[in-house]
């Protein structure tokens, strides 16, 4: 939750409900069980970390003035490490759906590249796990967890080809858009 937040900050600063409000539209159902304190909590614990700073922003008379939270050179850096990592063998298939549309709205990276790491990542690992398959003797009831990690690692190849199918999709609308201003 705190890579997404930082990175949901890379596009520009944003007080603590505008963050929500983004993080529950790219979560889409999933944000819908976010409990609004969280938030609010995340960019404290970041502040205190030295990844974001906090400043109050002029509003509107009848509203109190606003916390505005902006990323640090920190907060910018890590940003960047969460981007480039590949996680597995427990991906949290939300967290990488927000490192894309991060990357993809603050234009820091293009998500058909994450995907391309990810993919990377994963093959290397469903070798291994090919290949200690072919290792274990038979009989082994190791097999069936090493057939479960496969099956796993199948599962989730698919799932990127459908990411990247879609933001390659998005990629080229947004292209066509540019052409034709």
């Amino acid at each position: 939750m705190q890579d997404a937040v930082l990175a949901m900050l890379a596009k520009e600063p944003s007080h603590g409900y505008g963050l929500r409000a983004r993080l529950r539209q790219s979560l889409g159902p999933l944000g819908e069980s976010m409990n609004p304190g969280q938030i609010y909590v995340t960019l404290s614990r970041l502040e205190k970390a030295g990844l974001v700073v906090c400043e109050r922003a002029d509003s509107l008379p009848e509203r109190p003035d606003r916390k505005v939270y902006a990323l640090t050179p920190a907060g910018q850096q890590r940003v960047s490490a969460w981007l480039a990592e590949v996680g597995w063998p427990k991906p949290d298939m939300a967290e990488f759906h927000l490192k894309l549309v991060a990357a993809a709205s603050a234009r820091l990276a293009d998500p058909v590249e994450l995907v391309a790491a990810q993919r990377r990542e994963l093959l290397r690992r469903l070798r291994e796990a090919q290949q200690a398959i072919m290792a274990e003797p038979a009989g082994s009831r190791a097999v069936l967890l090493l057939e479960g990690v496969v099956l796993r690692l199948q599962a989730d190849l698919r799932w990127l080809e459908a990411c990247e199918r879609a933001w390659s999709t998005a990629g080229a609308e947004a292209d066509d858009r540019v052409e034709g201003e």
